[in-house]
This record gives structure tokens, sequence and C-alpha cells, in this order.
């Protein structure tokens, strides 16, 4: 479970739109600075794209940490036995709430009286990854997402959330991460979008060999480059899988695991944590499949705001927090608070040990 938590905040901070998240924090005149020179760039085709920047300001926010993801895992593991329309029918109507539009027109539904299933389905963004990104907690916690999912979500945004929380629900059962992605396809017809996905991925993703030689057919095969929607769980929960899959297969292959006199795992072994010696080439192979996996979802730019999430989610698990770099295990455990502003300061591992 801290592998799963742990995770899923390294790829949130991973990807390049958490800088863009925490500078929720900073100074209102900072991020009008900061469109002022986008647009500045725009119309005189300069090529130096501005980011987020912290003039005469605390730079903390804009350090390397979890933004929006890890804060709605976190509230979902914090408000996860409670009835899920009550929950987030205490979000509706605060003014100081960062979150998908999902999201907020569901808020919006249950303050007008309408319930789940309708304040999921009668949703402009009903097919985005705002439940998936929160069933990471159902499955480390071997709970049903259903009912949390139909608040926010309808569709491919109930079948991604599904689909993660059984492929958590299996690693955190110490299932080998080829079983785990197998029981997400099973809640994944053919015939949806996200299952013809998912499908895809994994065998562009296989074809290719490694991670990052999967990002060219991966960006090819299912990310979509007409509209604006680089959160459709149609294509960010296919892309996890994909690389969680590829990267443990890849890692298994990686050269220096012998040089701890251990032979390289097999896949079955790869989830199982062992104290010995032999331990140690397994925790090496689940530290090479996670910075692989994360690194190469962080590639595929118009999905980095959630797959790095959801990929670092499913490679942590499986590999264990111990696994997991020491730098990132700390630098991602403290919540900035730049969605859910009760959560600022707050310990994800706790949270996760709570849940647990």
């Amino acid at each position: 479970m801290r592998g799963a938590f742990a995770g899923l905040a390294a790829g949130d901070a991973a990807g390049w739109p958490a800088a863009r998240h925490r500078s929720a924090l900073l100074a209102g005149w900072a991020r009008r600075l900061h469109r002022e020179l986008d647009a500045f760039a725009e119309e005189r085709q300069v090529t130096t794209l501005p980011v987020p920047f912290a003039l005469n300001q605390p730079v903390a926010p804009l350090a390397v940490g979890p933004s929006d993801d890890a804060e709605w895992l976190a509230w979902t593991a914090l408000t996860i036995r409670e009835d899920r329309a009550e929950a987030f029918g205490r979000l509706a109507g605060r003014d100081d709430v960062r979150a998908r539009i999902s999201v907020w027109a569901a808020l919006d539904n249950l303050a007008a009286g309408k319930l789940p299933p309708a304040s999921g389905h009668d949703n402009p963004h009903h097919f985005d990854d705002a439940a998936a990104v929160r069933a990471v907690a159902f499955g480390a916690a071997g709970l049903d997402p259903l009912e949390d999912a139909c608040v926010t979500n309808a569709e491919d945004g109930v079948l991604g959330a599904v689909a993660t929380a059984r492929a958590v629900a299996a690693l955190a059962d110490g299932a080998p991460m080829a079983d785990a992605v197998e029981a997400a396809l099973g809640a994944l017809p053919p015939d949806t979008a996200i299952g013809h996905a998912a499908r895809e991925a994994l065998a562009a993703a296989r074809a290719a060999g490694s991670p990052f030689a999967a990002v060219p057919a991966l960006d090819a095969a299912v990310l979509d480059h007409v509209y604006s929607y680089g959160v459709a769980a149609a294509q960010t929960v296919p892309i996890a899988l994909a690389l969680a899959d590829t990267a443990v297969t890849s890692a298994r292959r990686t050269p220096g695991a012998e040089a701890f006199g251990v032979e390289q795992p097999s896949v079955e072994e790869f989830s199982v944590e062992r104290p010995s010696v032999e331990g140690l080439g397994v925790e090496r192979v689940g530290a090479e499949a996670f910075g692989a996996g994360v690194s190469a979802a962080a590639c595929l730019a118009p999905v980095a705001d959630s797959a790095p999430a959801l990929t670092g989610a499913l490679l942590g698990c499986a590999a264990g927090y111990d696994a997991l770099p020491a730098a990132w295990r700390e630098r991602v455990r403290t919540l900035a608070g730049c969605c859910l502003p009760e959560l600022a300061g707050a310990d994800l591992l706790d949270i996760a040990g709570r849940l647990a």
C-alpha cells in the first residue's frame, strides 16, 4: 500500500503539470505574469517557453513534489468508508478546491439534487480519469471503487477506475504484474474505447520491448491529438497498464542484477519481497522497472498530468515502498495543499498507514 501511494505521488511529481498545479500556492499576480509571458511568446514567435516562477516569493511550492493526483488519492483514503455522495457533497460550494472538470460538474449536480449515477453520467467529462486516480486507494484496500466512480464519472471513466482498482488489488495481494494487467483487462470490454485502447497499447509496448522505446508507438496508437482531453481514461489507464507491463518485463532483462550474486528473477518473482541477498536483486529490478516506466510516461507530454501517476501507482505497488528511490520517497510524502488546502503538510505515508 505504501508503494502504491508513494509511487503514484512520485509519478504525479514527475509530470510537467505538477509545477503548474503547485503554482496555485503562489500569488495570483505571478500566475498572471506567466500567462502574459506565454501570450508574448505566442505573439512574437518566441521559442523560449515560460515556466512557473516565484518572483519575490518563497520557491518551495515549485520544488519537485506531489500535486493534484496525490491529494485526491489522500482525500479518498481519508473518506473511503463514508457514503461517497455525502463525502463529495461536503466539497460542493467551496471556492478553495481545485479539481478535474468531471469533479466540478459532479459537485454542481450534487448541489442541484442529482445523485449518482446521474451526477457522473450527466457530466461533460464523464470519461476522464479522476475516478481512476482515486481507485488506487480502493484497490490498495481491496475495496470496490464503483460507488465512488459513479459520483463523478460514467462509461470509460468508470471502467478505468474499476480496471485500476483490480490491478492494484492484485499487486497488493502479491500477484505478478502480468496477472494484474489481465485482471484490469477483464474490466475493460474490447468493444469499448478504453478496452480497445488498452489492448492496442499493450501490443505496441510489448513490440517495442522497453518503456522508453514504446513512447513513439504509444503516441501513435493511443494519444488523441485532436481534442484537449489529456486526462481521458481511455488514454491514461491503457498507457499506465502498458508501461507497467513492459517495464517489468524489460527490467528482468536488465544487466546488473547478477552483480548481487543472483539470477534474474522471473515475472512471478517480481512482486515477492525477499529479505535475503536474493531479495536485493529483486528489489533492484523493482527500482529499475519503476524508474523506466514512470520516466517513459512523463515523456508522453499530452497525458503527463496523470499517466505517470497511474504508472507509478502500479509499479510502486508491485515493487514495494522500499524499492523506490530514497530521494523520491522523502520528496513525495508531504502534500502541498494545492488542490485541497486542508491537506497542506499532511503525510501521505501516514494516510496510507491509516488506510492499511
